[in-house]
């Protein structure tokens, strides 16, 4: 059974050879055969697989022993099956196929995407056609386009009176569990100081991962001389949003699990249902050595009529540009069973930066507590510690510890005495 499900696996990649007669170290073996030995051999193929294989077959002497190769072809109508059970080859070991590639291979077979296909458990009035006039508006080709319905047949996404699954993850009307994103702000691997989940559609929840990061994201002031203050994250954004942007749009949204961003004091992690496709290896995205496929051609399409994204993949690539150009973090990216996984980290910053600014600057940061207080007193200039404590969550020693910190850095100033004083808040 086991050449047979290596017969299938190779027919449901590109193909190959299984050499009966030889050992896995390669040594030659041979094999006796009778008149019908080859013969049933085949029939058993052809009786245990589904599409049914024909393999070719190919007696062989070595050294007076004979081996049997029986090979197949990638196969035009796939997944093939081995008694009711699908394989794929990757390196020298068949690995089982999953329930969402099983669907993948299928779709790829006839050129087709998931989400394509029309959905069955969605109509139009699950989604909002306000926001179809809105990506309109985005799209200068469709800037007068004020018929929601006349667009969403232009692009497919309405066909017969139905939605497609992608017109529904695109304009969703209200909260849906299949677009799930978790996102958290961690302090350690087990304690959160903030967290939230997105149900949204596709294009808001771009801006509202975005907003949650940049709410956590610490700020670098660059200290030149200048009346002016340089300031910037201590992650690239453009690296960040192309991030995120391939999450949403490469997602796997057949699979059950969310979405997870996870923020640490020194990395962020983001992690996507659905691996690479076409077994493209982690090696080959990074080297440019592969075929850009897309996962949901139809989400993509939109992403890009609206030049949120590219066409054809170059994202990876922008995103490991922006981090060495902002010299102060890196990226890498991991192919993950069920998954895919990019962990921004941030680099100790060394003088000579690749963002142009001198050496021998001085430089100070503010984390996202700083951030707060800075934000509260900029609010309300009379508050008092206990008051600030009270927004932070934070010990009220805490407090006067960050507030002696932005004393220090010249971010604030304290006007009059602790009673009936007040804060300001200075623009460096």
């Amino acid at each position: 059974m086991e050449t047979i499900n290596t017969l299938v696996a190779f027919s449901n990649t590109k193909g190959g050879v299984v050499y009966i007669g030889v050992s896995d170290t390669g040594s030659v073996k041979g094999v006796s055969t009778g008149t019908e030995t080859v013969q049933q051999w085949i029939n058993e193929v052809k009786t245990k697989t589904e599409p049914t294989l024909i393999p070719d077959v190919e007696e062989i002497t070595i050294d007076g022993k004979i081996i049997i190769a029986m090979s197949v072809k990638e196969f035009p109508i796939k997944p093939v099956a081995a008694a009711g059970r699908y394989f794929k080859r990757i390196k020298n070991s068949n690995h089982r196929l999953s329930l969402s590639e099983i669907s993948n291979i299928y779709l790829q077979t006839f050129n087709s995407c998931w989400d394509y296909y029309i959905d069955d458990q969605h109509s139009l009035n699950d989604i909002s056609l306000e926001k179809v006039v809105a990506f309109a508006k985005k799209n200068a080709q469709l800037a007068d386009e004020n018929d929601p319905l006349r667009m969403l047949q232009k692009y497919e996404l309405l066909r017969g009176g139905r939605i497609t699954k992608a017109a529904f993850l695109l304009f969703v009307k209200e909260f849906t569990a299949l677009t799930g994103v978790q996102a958290g702000r961690f302090k350690s691997p087990t304690k959160i100081i903030d967290s939230v989940s997105f149900h949204s559609d596709l294009f808001t929840e771009v801006e509202q991962i975005m907003a949650f990061l940049r709410k956590h994201f610490m700020v670098e002031y660059i200290i030149t001389g200048n009346p002016q203050r340089e300031e910037r994250y201590d992650y690239p954004e453009e690296a960040i949003r192309e991030i995120v942007l391939n999450m949403i749009v490469h997602r796997d949204y057949c699979r059950s699990g969310d979405s997870i961003i996870k923020i640490f004091d020194d990395r962020i992690v983001f992690f996507n249902p659905g691996g690479l496709l076409d077994n493209i290896t982690v090696e080959q995205l990074l080297s440019d050595n592969y075929t850009s496929q897309s996962r949901n051609k139809q989400v993509n399409l939109m992403f890009k009529e609206i030049g949120l994204v590219e066409k054809y993949g170059s994202g990876i690539r922008r995103i490991m540009n922006a981090c060495e150009e902002h010299g102060g973090c890196k990226v890498n990216f991991f192919n993950e069973y069920n998954g895919f996984k990019v962990v921004v980290s941030k680099t100790n910053r060394k003088t000579g930066l690749k963002t142009g600014l001198k050496t021998g600057l001085k430089t100070t940061k503010t984390d996202d507590i700083d951030q707060l207080i800075l934000k509260l007193i900029a609010e309300n200039k009379y508050i008092t510690v206990h008051e600030l404590a009270s927004n932070a969550h934070k010990a009220i020693s805490t407090i006067n510890e960050r507030l002696a910190k932005l004393k220090q850095l010249n971010r604030i100033e304290r006007i009059g005495p602790d009673k009936g004083g007040y804060w300001q808040v200075k623009d460096i």
